[in-house]
């Protein structure tokens, strides 16, 4: 048989060992989870991802029913639900991996001591061996998140930044704004852009407004989201409007500060706490309000805000995002300065405007979503990764 009608070679499987604190059936990391569904969606036949991740939900001290310590299928792929307080499950998962060493180990955050920190000094001491390493922080090193706590982050990075320099892994950036800020700690990286998501489907049909505006926030409950500023601002409306508050409590502290407020609120303003949302509630209730309020102090990607875009619930944001032109396409606003002077402002005007003009600026934020999704492309950061290794088989093949 010639090279002329001999069958196509198959593709060689690239495996992909890969490290994230929470997946499915969790859903309280909100973003982070539907960043790995997609990953894995996309991912081509030829390439096959183990993913380690924990036995239980962010903040939730008791596992998943059946599945701590297993291995559950996801089409191709498999998932590994760890218990990371569990040594044997540790040297199960080490015993796996020099059997079957991978193409790539890729991991999700840059301060997770379990899914980050242990995984790349195992690779780095051989007990996870890998041809490369990806590494997306997932906003981690945006000046916002840095400013959270930053004593401490300044005094971790002084130790674990050398190392990495050492691994020198490939950054995964979802946003050119993201690539900056990996470069601006670390200014030699490798870095590939992928934006997290593709989007769903917009919202065909719409729900009219009533006459009394209602906003909405929909996001974890912590400093990095900026809540507090939302209710602070709420004091100085004079319109009237409705908030209500869905989300994770993870800051109790932060939490109580919200509440105090909350309690003050003049009459013309009714804020109420909802409780959390499982992920298929979330757009269905996106669709009911007539704005999204989010200033916060940084995001990745923000999968919430083309969730919220996608029903025809405009955003009030702050620009600390990579969604800023698209919000003045018609999607919202991007806040220069998100404080409680301009916040109440803004809040005010949306809040005065007329059933129809909000409805109008429903059909605004389909608009300027549809646009944006029509841009973006299927090749995700790990396929990218994993091209690098190509000159390498090459050469394996010459020799």
């Amino acid at each position: 048989m010639t090279a002329l009608n001999s069958p196509p070679a198959t593709p060689k499987v690239r495996r992909v060992l890969a490290f994230t604190g929470v997946f499915l059936p969790g859903y309280k990391a909100g973003g982070p989870i539907k960043s790995m569904v997609q990953i894995l969606e996309d991912l081509p036949d030829s390439v096959k991802v183990t993913l380690v991740t924990a036995d239980r939900d962010l903040g939730d001290s008791v596992p998943y029913p059946g599945l701590s310590g297993r291995v559950a299928r996801r089409g191709p792929h498999e998932v590994y639900y760890l218990n990371w307080r569990d040594p044997r499950q540790w040297m199960a998962l080490l015993r796996w991996a020099r059997r079957n060493p991978a193409d790539l180990l890729y991991v999700n955050s840059l301060w997770s001591p379990q899914f980050t920190i242990l995984p790349i000094l195992a690779h780095r001491l051989g007990l996870l061996p890998s041809r490369e390493v990806l590494l997306a922080p997932r906003g981690e090193l945006s000046t916002g998140a840095l400013g959270i706590k930053s004593a401490k982050k300044q005094a971790f990075l002084r130790g674990w930044a050398p190392l990495l320099r050492r691994i020198d892994p490939i950054w995964h950036a979802s946003t050119e704004k993201e690539q900056t800020d990996i470069h601006r700690l670390f200014p030699s990286a490798r870095t590939v852009i992928q934006p997290d998501s593709r989007g769903d489907e917009p919202r065909t049909q719409l729900i009219e407004s009533g006459e009394r505006a209602r906003f909405v926030f929909i996001s974890r409950i912590a400093e990095m989201k900026n809540l507090l500023v939302v209710l602070q601002a709420l004091r100085a409306v004079g319109a009237e409007a409705d908030f209500d508050i869905y989300g994770p409590v993870e800051d109790a502290h932060y939490w109580r500060k919200c509440q105090h407020v909350i309690a003050d609120l003049p009459r013309n303003v009714h804020a109420r706490y909802l409780g959390e949302l499982r992920p298929e509630q979330v757009k269905d209730t996106f669709a009911q309000y007539d704005g999204f309020i989010l200033p916060t102090r940084g995001e990745n990607f923000g999968h919430v805000i083309p969730e919220s875009l996608s029903t025809g619930c405009p955003v009030i944001c702050s620009k600390h995002t990579s969604w800023t032109e698209v919000l003045n396409q018609g999607g919202g606003a991007a806040l220069d300065k998100p404080d409680v002077e301009t916040l109440s402002e803004e809040i005010e005007a949306w809040a005065n405007r007329t059933p129809l003009q909000r409805d109008a600026a429903k059909r605004n934020a389909i608009a300027a979503y549809a646009g944006w999704r029509l841009r973006q492309e299927r090749t995700s950061a790990v396929e990218r990764a994993l091209e690098s290794l190509l000159g390498d088989d090459q050469m394996d093949a010459v020799l």
